[in-house]
């Protein structure tokens, strides 16, 4: 098994922080669940980089991926939540190019996990916009799992997922607890029967008017004046593991 994850933050793991700082993530932790599914180590890639649009995941990072040596087994592809972000945007073109990257794969004959990322917008500024793209492009891009090789996971429909608990501070990324209900998903959906991962519904988080101002000061404003001044929050970084690293089967899942 040799698994390669491409995408942005949320393939990165963006949410789920370490102790020493570093970001880990449902890619991770699948990697360890087929590690230890299978009962031996697998290789495990993660090329996904934060604040990546689609077209430079499908392309410099899916080339990278189809370069590593010996080639991938397994590819996880997702995309598109950060062009959904920006006005406009085109669902046709990032259709085609989801669907021309999944046929790469397939003509390697390497196995394709295509997932639709779960949805952030019922607590987030425009979120009825974002809803409305989210929606039109997992319907879109679903029926790819009728083709033989590509394994879909539906998580934007996920309800549990968008209860205010699996999700960061930000309201954009998944916490610790979110990445792991993604992981038993994809895990599930591989062949690797994972209970899903469920929290205590425990009390509502208060709000407040001092809340939300913390929260566009602390999160939304940066946001914007990053896109005001052209930057990236991924702007200068590489994915976190550009080659293959092994997994042991001790790991826990």
């Amino acid at each position: 098994m040799r698994y390669v994850a491409i995408g942005d933050s949320f393939t990165e793991g963006m949410g789920d922080t370490q102790p020493d700082g570093s970001e880990r993530g449902w890619a991770d932790l699948v990697a360890a669940g087929l590690a230890a599914g299978l009962g031996e180590p697998i290789r495990y890639a993660n090329l996904a980089i934060r604040g990546r649009l689609l077209q430079p995941i499908v392309t410099d990072q899916l080339d990278a991926a189809l370069a590593l040596d010996p080639k991938p087994t397994l590819l996880s592809l997702n995309g598109g939540g950060n062009d959904m972000m920006r006005p406009g945007g085109d669902l046709k073109t990032l259709v085609a190019m989801t669907e021309k990257a999944i046929g790469r794969c397939l003509a390697e004959g390497i196995h394709v996990l295509l997932l639709s990322g779960a949805d952030p917008s019922a607590r987030l500024p425009f979120g009825s916009s974002m809803r409305r793209k989210g929606e039109a492009l997992t319907a879109a891009v679903a029926p790819f799992a009728a083709r033989d090789g590509v394994t879909f996971v539906d998580m934007f429909h996920d309800q549990e997922i968008q209860r205010a608990g699996y999700w960061s501070a930000d309201r954009l990324h998944l916490n610790a607890a979110g990445h792991r209900r993604v992981a038993s998903h994809v895990l599930t959906a591989l062949g690797h029967p994972t209970p899903a991962h469920v929290i205590d519904p425990g009390p509502s988080a208060g709000s407040g008017l001092l809340a939300e101002a913390r929260y566009y000061r602390e999160h939304v404003l940066p946001w914007v004046q990053r896109r005001l001044r052209g930057q990236s929050s991924g702007d200068n970084r590489t994915g976190k593991y550009t080659n293959w690293i092994s997994v042991p089967a001790t790991q826990p899942a």
